[in-house]
């Protein structure tokens, strides 16, 4: 067993520079090692510490396996991955960034669905007009089935999307979709309103430990130096 702790961090774009960020604020400095188009690093000041540059839907995936001992993810991703995620892993610090809200949202046009019950109450029309259940498209598949199921609903179909999601109504691929915004922005650009009760949680970049991991007392004490900076 290591006493090297692994720390995953974003690896490419806005959330990466945000991320590097924050740990220099808490005097952290995190560097790539070798190529900077490579996926290993460091902290300059704390040599004992190995990072992981990956994408943060793959930290969120190496937390939940104990791949890694610290992430930095989103809330959304975390929750997305495990439906146990309070015994899976322990959110540490909120960052302040990466802000999201993950929501239902369908088509400003259905002028009679504003809420989660009015969406179950079109159904079975709906179902008897076109001969099939209204598509849900999405990326949240996992967030999306237990928050229609507290809510009620069964009948629907969800349509896994890879691409623009707030453009798939537009294109015929569904008729409401379950995203991520930050502003409302595009939705409204798209035709698209969020539903009254249609938020389903709201996300941001978190500092998290895996509770999977292999810890060693080196490992735990690592952990505990870099939370006290990091929420000094």
């Amino acid at each position: 067993m290591s006493d090297r702790l692994v720390l995953g961090v974003p690896s490419k774009g806005r959330l990466m520079e945000q991320t590097a960020e924050a740990f220099a604020a808490a005097g952290l400095t995190l560097r790539k090692i070798g190529n900077e188009r490579g996926y290993r690093g460091e902290i300059a000041e704390l040599p004992e510490v190995d990072v992981a540059f990956v994408s943060a839907s793959e930290i969120a995936w190496h937390l939940k396996t104990g791949r890694v001992h610290l992430g930095v993810t989103g809330e959304d991703l975390i929750n997305e991955q495990m439906s146990d995620a309070a015994t899976r892993v322990t959110f540490l610090k909120k960052l302040g960034f990466g802000n999201a809200d993950v929501i239902v949202a369908v088509p400003d046009c259905w002028i009679d669905v504003r809420t989660m019950a009015d969406l179950a109450e079109i159904a079975l029309p709906f179902r008897r007009a076109h001969g099939r259940w209204y598509r849900v498209a999405t990326k949240y598949v996992n967030l999306t089935r237990r928050f229609f199921a507290a809510n009620g609903l069964a009948d629907y179909r969800i349509v896994e999307s890879l691409g623009a999601t707030e453009g798939t109504p537009a294109a015929g691929t569904a008729e409401l979709i379950v995203d991520i915004t930050t502003t409302g922005t595009t939705l409204r650009a798209n035709g698209l309103r969020i539903l009254d009760d249609g938020l389903i949680l709201r996300s941001e970049a978190n500092l998290i430990a895996s509770n999977t991991a292999a810890w060693t007392p080196a490992t735990e004490e690592l952990l505990r130096t870099i939370a006290a900076r990091m929420t000094a």
